[in-house]
């Protein structure tokens, strides 16, 4: 073993992910894990579990252990000093991971997109336009390591945006403008952001001068122009910024369903590992022509629309302005595509009418909410493909957990993807392991962020025991898939009782005139938890006759001491600028 001095020549970062994979393959604490421990004698790891520790950090930390390494690795401290000396920290440059690769292959000329503005842009304009974008970045005196804001609709500028500053050596901060000023002036200031690539209408650049006042910008008119003068010129542009794995290249904010949005920053490395992840799931091959409803600045949407289709070098669609039914449909009969990235509120939509018998889609994808499977199987008999169910964080990057094609399991979450681990804990983070459990869900793997920005109280109650706790409440049967129940802030305390809005939900969404339906939890007269269910009546029923048969079906399927207290009517329910439901604004409106 090293001695004590060299052990801990590596980062911090790198120590704790060594320690905690030694912990997940070894199913310990990583408290447990002394970095100087012997993975035998101290540990008592099995020569199999050795093997399955040095494989995870061969395939977390991209580095390949020569046979001597590998009969030197006696403890986590000799693995961190092997790291520190390999290439695991050699410069990376994340334009050529995603797009140069394709210019010396027959890719090199084929549309990576299509947009309303541009219509197909190949991958060689794609990447020339970066490196004109990074030109413009250094020309405004933008400093490379610093966080930009991207402030657009999809758009194939918007890519252009983010791949010109990881080109520059800035990380990108994408910010959907649906959002308020307010909303957008509080993730700037948060962000600490000092440049922004900003592409909306002149009348709304002005009202966002107020909440925006000392920050430079540029707008998607240069990027268009760029665009086009690429597809006149043969010039190479300059050469790029090279990334340590380390380094923040991407920071998120969530979506603000539970309070407000927090900044989630991500490594290059948690970039490079997307595609190797659910990106083998999705299997997405250059003949692919990939829509995603969700936008680029939602974690879903960044890794649907950029991450996994440009490893690919497949096609990618982006759709501007509102996504409705209606939008998709037509999408889908114009563009034909092959994979369908989108949200279950939409493919509820698209089980009412979409015909798949000229459709090439051979496989769509849900994410972003709680997929019943009453309405994945609709859907599936509707699109006449596979529907994968899947589960990602923002704090994760992209989906961690999937259904397979293979089996779409209607009704669960699936199981982790390659290079994930994902446990079931208590409220003390032990693990739960029997026949079935029920617990919070802990996510372990190479895209877990560190956490989040100036965040530090909800960095430790989030980021800890080696990974990231999503919030979600799941159950697990030994060896089989994961079973969604609910986040579990939304979670009912009712009487002592513990219910799952989505126990109530899935009964309400079978009643004849029901559209759509939530339940929450909000403070009674005494101050004691009691659920509100609201529901939204489809357009062509009479309210109060829906109303009565919701109560109705309530009383005959539902215990009682689980049974909403009140029934509300309403036209929609709220949602975020992500489009997932915004439990807290209903806990207000119920309140109130």
């Amino acid at each position: 073993m090293v001695g004590s001095e060299e052990w801990y020549r590596g980062s911090d970062r790198n120590c704790d992910r060594l320690r905690a994979i030694t912990a997940e393959v070894l199913e310990m604490d990583v408290d447990g894990v002394d970095v100087r421990a012997h993975f035998y004698e101290d540990l008592g790891a099995s020569s199999l579990e050795k093997a399955e520790i040095l494989a995870r950090i061969e395939r977390e930390f991209s580095v390949t252990l020569s046979d001597g390494s590998i009969a030197r690795l006696d403890s986590v401290g000799d693995a961190l000093a092997v790291i520190d000396g390999s290439d695991c920290g050699a410069p990376v440059n994340l334009v050529e991971f995603f797009v140069g690769r394709h210019l010396d292959s027959p890719r090199k000329d084929v549309p990576a997109y299509i947009d309303s503005d541009l219509g197909e842009v190949g991958y060689t304009e794609l990447f020339r336009a970066a490196g004109a974008f990074a030109n413009l970045l250094s020309d405004n005196g933008v400093v490379p390591g610093s966080r930009v804001m991207v402030l657009a609709d999809d758009s194939v500028a918007t890519v252009v945006a983010v791949l010109g500053l990881w080109w520059h050596g800035c990380a990108a901060v994408p910010v959907n403008p649906a959002l308020s000023d307010k909303e957008i002036g509080f993730i700037a200031a948060d962000s600490g952001v000092k440049f922004g690539y900003v592409d909306v209408s002149g009348t709304r650049r002005n009202r966002l001068a107020a909440v925006l006042p000392d920050i430079g910008q540029l707008d998607g008119d240069h990027i268009r122009e760029s665009i086009l003068r690429q597809q006149r010129s043969d010039e190479l542009p300059a050469p790029q910024q090279q990334w340590l794995l380390d380094q923040e290249a991407l920071v998120q904010y969530t979506s603000g369903s539970t309070g407000a949005p927090k900044g989630v920053a991500h490594r290059a490395s948690a970039l490079q590992w997307v595609p190797s992840g659910f990106g083998r799931v999705a299997a997405l091959a250059p003949g692919d022509i990939v829509l995603s409803t969700a936008k680029l600045s939602f974690a879903y949407g960044f890794g649907n629309s950029l991450l996994l289709p440009l490893r690919a070098g497949a096609t990618t669609v982006l759709l501007n302005g509102g996504v409705d039914a209606q939008v998709v449909a037509s999408a889908l009969r114009r563009h034909r595509p092959t994979v369908l990235f989108s949200v279950p509120r939409l493919y509820a939509a698209l089980a009412e009418s979409f015909d798949h018998r000229d459709s090439r889609l051979r496989l769509a994808v849900s994410a972003g909410e709680a997929l019943p499977a009453d309405l994945s199987e609709r859907v599936m008999r509707r699109l006449g493909v596979p529907l994968v169910n899947s589960l990602g964080t923002t704090e994760a990057l992209y989906i961690v957990l999937a259904t397979t094609p293979a089996e779409p399991g209607p009704g669960t979450i699936g199981v982790p993807v390659a290079g994930v681990r994902a446990t079931v804990r208590d409220q003390d983070g032990r693990i739960l392991d029997g026949d079935d459990v029920q617990g919070r869900l802990h996510i372990a793997g190479p895209s877990v962020a560190a956490g989040y920005l100036d965040r530090p109280e909800a960095t430790r109650e989030t980021f800890a025991d080696g990974g990231a706790y999503t919030g979600d409440i799941v159950q697990r049967a030994r060896g089989g898939p994961i079973h969604y129940l609910g986040r579990a802030d939304d979670f009912l305390n009712l009487g002592g009782n513990k219910v799952a809005p989505a126990e109530i939900e899935g009964v309400v969404r079978a009643v004849a005139g029901v559209r759509d339906c939530a339940v929450v939890g909000v403070a009674d007269g005494h101050g004691l938890q009691q659920a509100v269910l609201f529901v939204v009546v489809d357009g062509d029923r009479e309210p109060n006759a829906v109303r009565r048969a919701v109560i109705a079906c309530l009383r005959a399927e539902v215990a009682s001491f689980k049974r909403p207290g009140r029934v509300e009517l309403v036209d929609a329910l709220p949602t975020t600028w992500t489009g997932k439901l915004a439990r807290n604004r209903l806990r207000a409106i119920g309140a109130n």
